[in-house]
């Protein structure tokens, strides 16, 4: 059982206040809707306890999801962060999970680059991670958990605990995954915001690609001024 649950209330308008009432040794704080990132962050900043771990509103923890992840963190003082596989269902049926968000542990700056592998309600940080990399990008509408897992995997080794330990539902319609297309475009700003350091070479192939992938986008759809934005993009990095 957690040491410590703090709830943060992104400007809904639905009972979660009442969760005050329903758990009162839970920390509920409100504030204006600002997004997932600033909701993230509000938690980070208001936690007391060295390891924190998220849980977005649209998934669920296993009932021993905490606990495997606390002992292999015992066992693995070095590592900082660690994750587990997940279920995913989608209007109530349980979906098979596409082979390119295979889990990975250790080194995996690579396996992050293309897609999003790890689930933010699977993770768990020591809090000194967040003074290293920095907190969640709040100018990322969506994709920022993936500028966050690069971020960390960037020269360090992240533990994954190989079992489903979280459930991911999906097929409502606020999903923020469904209002973007091409969110490779949020992937590259990540993406860019690396170049520079360490993984220069590898973080350039790939952003090479997606620049391909997005120009070919915006030709079909005759978008003009990501046409002119893309393929100088491409100049400058090949």
């Amino acid at each position: 059982m957690p040491k410590e649950v703090i709830v943060v209330d992104d400007g809904s308008n639905d009972n979660t206040s009442q969760i005050q009432k329903d758990f009162p040794h839970a920390k509920y704080i409100y504030q204006k809707n600002s997004g997932v990132s600033s909701a993230r962050n509000t938690g980070i900043k208001n936690a007391t306890n060295e390891w924190i771990a998220f849980l977005d509103s649209d998934d669920t923890w296993h009932v021993d999801k905490l606990a495997l992840q606390v002992d292999f963190h015992a066992k693995n003082p070095h590592a900082k962060m660690s994750y587990t596989d997940e279920l995913w269902v989608r209007n109530g049926e349980r979906v098979k999970m596409p082979k390119k968000y295979q889990k990975h542990g250790g080194d995996i700056f690579k396996e992050c680059l293309s897609h999003c592998i790890i689930a933010p309600s699977s993770a768990l940080l020591h809090k000194s991670l967040f003074d290293e990399v920095g907190l969640f990008d709040e100018s990322l509408e969506v994709c920022e958990d993936y500028d966050m897992w690069l971020r960390v995997a960037c020269g360090r080794e992240i533990g994954l605990i190989d079992k489903k330990l979280i459930t991911k539902y999906a097929g409502h319609d606020d999903q923020l995954s469904f209002k973007h297309w091409g969110m490779d475009r949020f992937r590259i700003e990540a993406l860019e915001k690396l170049l520079g350091g360490a993984k220069d070479e590898v973080v350039r192939e790939v952003l090479l690609e997606k620049y391909r992938l997005l120009l070919k986008g915006a030709i079909k759809y005759d978008k003009i001024s990501e046409i002119k934005n893309y393929t100088r993009k491409i100049v400058i990095y090949e």
